[in-house]
């Protein structure tokens, strides 16, 4: 772009800052970042032309221009123009704003920021948004006029150095425009495709019009901005399609417009969860007064809602932010509070008011709820009573105070349940002939929350279907018994000697019970309580091997195959009747998958001498 000359004589002067050279220590520390000029030009921009409007509010110039930002690419000159036509600069105003930078000694500003994480930080926390222009550019000029009447216009540039020009140039347009001339190495800023794509992921949705070459890149009016009133179903979902276009449709969404105690606006979605979501990292973009700031703000977001998604516009943070200012920032907290609050109430809004569709979303939600309420007591105290379960009864989910309430004759205030269905089959089989509800607790979150439960409600307590039998599955007549009772006590002797010859190495514990179900001839039972504190230890290695299990194996005096092995031990087949028992055992043991490699080979060659032993009857 060709210069006017001034009408006066050029001043010159050096930038009143305190190091030796801003400029290399901005290329050095922010050259990773070096694309967040643009963002600081632009903002830079807007907030010239909002400065402009309150004046034109306030005084009443009834200024009717369209107010725009323009950025412009010229490859011949190897320029990027930023202009505005917003409040404008005097001479005296470039000289306040533009030259006149403070801060402490360089060697203190590098050992500060020297952390990648506070690259961000050094710009916004010193006022350098204009001067990161430097990044990239060996040259940059400002062309600025005032928007007060009988101002002038004034020409600044500066060639990388302490060094400046100030002369008073010949311009009629109010506004300002910042030209850098690019270096060698920073061309991709003259590239059509790679600025859009700066200016789409920063400036997306300014409330001005931003153009580049001409043509709008920016949405002004983001639905957040709205009233949730004015905002359709239909709506939310093209938002969240714009913001991305991959994914699949959202399971719900909150739409945040609080202006008390704090300021933030923004719509948050619970997205779709697949194989390929990371729900370890952050997926908010956090935006400063409709500016986008960072995509990595999981301090905002609690723990266990690091899935949600959307947009948070929080104009009382800082345009740059820093990962020490979040965990540090009071507020941080309070719009992670909100955060809590509002997805609790969500929640309990579905639940209550459309609660098939709550039933659908839940399989996706549920490990969520479950660790927040683990994690966070107000967000418990809310969700608590629409927690949904799954359970054996039907193939519906129920909440646990509906659970208790049809268990109340069977088992007051005790919940059984089964932790996977197919290797507990056994004993959910017999559960069922008897018709006890289970429920079924089968994500590894379960196991914390059913401690965390009974510790909420201390009458409550969890049994797992293997941990005892109740008394409606033990056969309470005995009357069916030819046996006398010094006969029975003989043969239940015979038994538990025989499975402890069998099984010379357990430690086990054996039991004679007669149980409805004949078609099972024996169970393990695991102790609660002892399976819970080894399941605890488990995680810290092999500190839970050395661990006593507290085990006991139930014989089923009422099964056709325990009946036919105490006939066997009146024989000569003592040797057959053991190999049997330790099937009965290893048949048990695969309920509780206790198997290992020589185990299973075990069992397997006792099979088949089990079955060569039928042609012998």
């Amino acid at each position: 772009m060709a210069k006017k000359k001034a009408a006066k004589t050029a001043e010159t002067g050096n930038i009143s800052i305190h190091t030796e050279n801003i400029f290399p220590i901005i290329k050095k520390w922010l050259y990773s970042d070096k694309e967040i000029f643009l963002r600081e030009l632009v903002s830079n921009a807007v907030d010239a032309i909002h400065k402009l409007q309150h004046i034109n509010l306030v005084e009443g110039l009834k200024l009717d221009a369209e107010f725009v930002v323009d950025v412009e690419l010229d490859k011949e000159a190897g320029t990027l123009t930023v202009r505005d036509n917003g409040i404008g600069m005097t001479a005296d105003e470039v000289r306040r704003y533009i030259n006149q930078i403070a801060f402490s000694s360089a060697e203190e500003f590098i050992e500060k920021y020297k952390n990648d994480d506070e690259k961000n930080q050094i710009i916004g926390h010193f006022g350098l948004g204009f001067y990161s222009s430097f990044m990239v550019a060996d040259q940059v000029e400002i062309r600025t006029l005032s928007w007060q009447k009988e101002a002038k216009g004034a020409h600044w540039s500066c060639a990388g150095s302490t060094s400046y020009t100030l002369e008073e140039a010949d311009r009629s347009v109010r506004g300002t425009e910042i030209i850098l001339h690019l270096t060698a190495d920073e061309q991709e800023f003259l590239d059509p495709v790679r600025v859009r794509q700066v200016l789409v992921k920063y400036c997306n949705f300014l409330p001005v019009s931003i153009r580049l070459n001409g043509d709008l890149v920016n949405d002004r009016d983001p639905l957040w901005t709205r009233s949730p009133s004015e905002v359709s179903d239909e709506d939310y979902k093209e938002f969240y399609r714009k913001l991305y276009p991959m994914a699949d449709e959202p399971l719900f969404w909150i739409h945040l417009n609080i202006d008390f105690p704090f300021n933030l606006k923004g719509i948050v979605y619970f997205p779709r969860l697949n194989t390929e979501f990371d729900v370890t990292k952050s997926h908010i973009k956090l935006f400063c007064n409709q500016v986008f700031v960072s995509d990595n703000c999981k301090e905002l977001i609690p723990e266990f809602l690091t899935p949600l998604q959307g947009c948070l516009d929080a104009p009382d943070l800082p345009l740059n932010v820093s990962r020490s200012y979040l965990q540090n920032e009071p507020q941080v907290r309070k719009i992670n509070d909100v955060l809590t609050s509002r997805v609790a109430g969500r929640l309990v809004d579905m639940a209550k008011k459309d609660h098939d569709a709550f039933i659908k979303i839940w399989t996706d939600i549920s490990p969520f709820v479950k660790f927040g309420m683990l994690r966070d007591d107000k967000f418990y105290d809310k969700v608590k009573d629409h927690v949904l379960f799954a359970t054996t009864d039907s193939s519906k989910q129920t909440t646990m105070a509906a659970y208790l309430e049809r268990a109340k004759e069977r088992h007051e205030n005790k919940v059984y349940y089964a932790t996977d269905e197919t290797a507990q089959s056994t004993y959910l089989k017999m559960y069922a002939a008897q018709n006890n509800e289970v429920l079924i607790l089968d994500h590894p979150i379960d196991a914390h929350l059913l401690s965390f439960l009974e510790m909420k409600n201390r009458d409550v307590h969890f049994q797992r279907v293997d941990a005892d039998l109740t008394q409606n599955i033990l056969e309470s007549d005995q009357s069916a018994d030819p046996q006398t009772d010094s006969d029975s006590k003989s043969r239940d002797e015979s038994l538990r000697e025989l499975f402890k010859q069998a099984l010379p190495d357990s430690q086990l514990t054996v039991r004679i019970e007669s149980l409805r179900d004949d078609s099972i001839p024996g169970v393990i039972l695991q102790d609660e309580q002892s399976r819970r504190f080894r399941d605890m230890t488990r995680m810290y290695g092999d500190a839970a091997a050395k661990l006593p299990e507290e085990k006991t194996l139930v014989i089923n005096l009422a099964s056709p195959v325990i009946r036919n092995l105490s006939s066997l031990l009146a024989t000569d087949r003592k040797d057959d009747a053991a190999l049997i028992a330790a099937q009965v055992h290893d048949l048990a043991q695969l309920a509780q998958h206790g198997f290992d490699r020589t185990k299973m080979d075990a069992f397997l060659e006792r099979s088949n001498r089990i079955l060569s032993m039928i042609g012998r009857g």
